[in-house]
């Protein structure tokens, strides 16, 4: 088994440029955490939240899952979700999947994957209600558009949890936002935003 004693070596020359570019800066991060954004999203390392946002540590509370599923039957997203609304007090949940999936490729096909087939039975949902759409779609930008589906119908899974629905009841600023992530050009295109 090979040693990743590099990747040490980096963290430390990573943590000695971020002091020399701002000196306070993990003094201040280590006293509170207070972003104002959740981010869902997929567990794909081409997507790292921060990064194609353009934000640093601190700014922005992730889970990240295979596919960027919001299961109502999923405790740990839903606990993110609780703790970012309760006690983090975000005002924007962001629901970004991306073109080129595996998880969403995987539910395609007919395969057998093992375990992951349980996890990739709500995307298979999805294209069963959208079949129709789906089959109206040429073969080559089926893939996408079954992606783009998927953060539609997890930002919706979202907007009735129990958590969001208590934040709107009580008056909270809470905008929920679905977004798509292109990994050919780095870019971000807005799906659709709920609001209450």
């Amino acid at each position: 088994m090979s040693d990743l004693d590099h990747l040490i070596k980096q963290n430390s020359e990573w943590a000695a440029n971020v002091k020399q570019q701002d000196p306070d800066f993990f003094n201040r991060l280590s006293k509170q955490q207070k972003p104002k954004i959740l981010w869902i999203g997929c567990s794909d390392s081409r997507v790292p939240a921060n990064q194609i946002i353009g934000l640093p540590p601190g700014e922005v509370f992730v889970h990240r899952n295979i596919a960027n599923v919001v299961a109502h039957s999923d405790l740990n997203c839903l606990s993110v979700v609780h703790y970012a609304v309760e006690v983090l007090a975000v005002e924007h949940i962001i629901v970004c999947g991306h073109y080129g999936c595996g998880g969403v490729a995987a539910a395609m096909d007919d395969a057998q994957y093992g375990l992951i087939d349980n996890w990739l039975h709500h995307i298979k949902d999805i294209s069963r209600i959208y079949a129709e759409t789906l089959a109206n779609t040429p073969k080559e930008k089926r893939a996408d558009v079954l992606c783009e589906l998927n953060v539609r119908e997890q930002l919706k899974n979202v907007a009735e949890s129990s958590v969001v629905k208590k934040a709107w009841e009580q008056g909270k600023e809470l905008t929920l936002h679905g977004w798509i992530y292109s990994i050919k050009d780095g870019l971000i295109r807005k799906l659709e935003r709920i609001e209450k």
